[in-house]
């Protein structure tokens, strides 16, 4: 029987596609675990989703986020080898969002999560998707990775999680979404 694991990582270091190793918590490294846990978020969010739209569109993005996770993965020699996240690809995610927001009545206030299970899991999956922003941005301005496409995916990625959070509270019958300040304590 195979095992499920590999030991070489007991070391602390992990290996690149392509040819070296790095520690775990070096950047790339940070970089790939903070999309994959934004993978994970997406993952509950489609397992809760109501409206008919989130599951197929969600994922179409967990794919795009295993094919981005590759190419920040890659060695710098083999990066462009994994690369399928483009402008084009920004421009679909910034198309759903666009149809999407279409459908729903956007509130013109900061809200509160929680106002269902499907809306909160997507506000959850939307603030994991910005910290995987933030750590790409750091590897596109520090000039580790080139392709700034990653980026601007992963910023269009979190308007679309906001307005999948509304649309998937409309869907559970949430008609006004609880807004961030009271207007009763003013």
């Amino acid at each position: 029987m195979d095992r499920f694991y590999s030991q070489t990582g007991d070391d602390g270091y992990t290996s690149l596609l392509g040819e070296g190793r790095v520690p775990k918590y070096h950047p790339q490294t940070e970089t790939v675990g903070s999309i994959d846990e934004a993978s994970a978020a997406l993952g509950l969010a489609r397992a809760t989703a109501r409206a008919s739209q989130t599951g197929p569109l969600l994922i179409a993005i967990q794919r795009d986020l295993y094919s981005m996770m590759a190419e920040i993965a890659a060695t710098s020699e083999n990066a462009a080898r994994f690369r399928t996240i483009d402008a084009e690809r920004v421009a679909w995610l910034g198309e759903q969002t666009d149809a999407i927001s279409a459908e729903i009545d956007l509130p013109n206030e900061f809200i509160l999560p929680g106002d269902s299970l499907s809306g909160a899991a997507m506000a959850l999956a939307r603030t994991v998707v910005r910290r995987a922003e933030r750590r790409v941005a750091e590897l596109v301005h520090s000039g580790q990775i080139e392709n700034a496409e990653l980026l601007r995916y992963l910023n269009r990625l979190s308007s679309l999680c906001f307005v999948l959070e509304i649309l998937e509270n409309q869907s559970a019958g949430v008609a006004s979404p609880t807004r961030a300040k009271d207007a009763s304590s003013l």
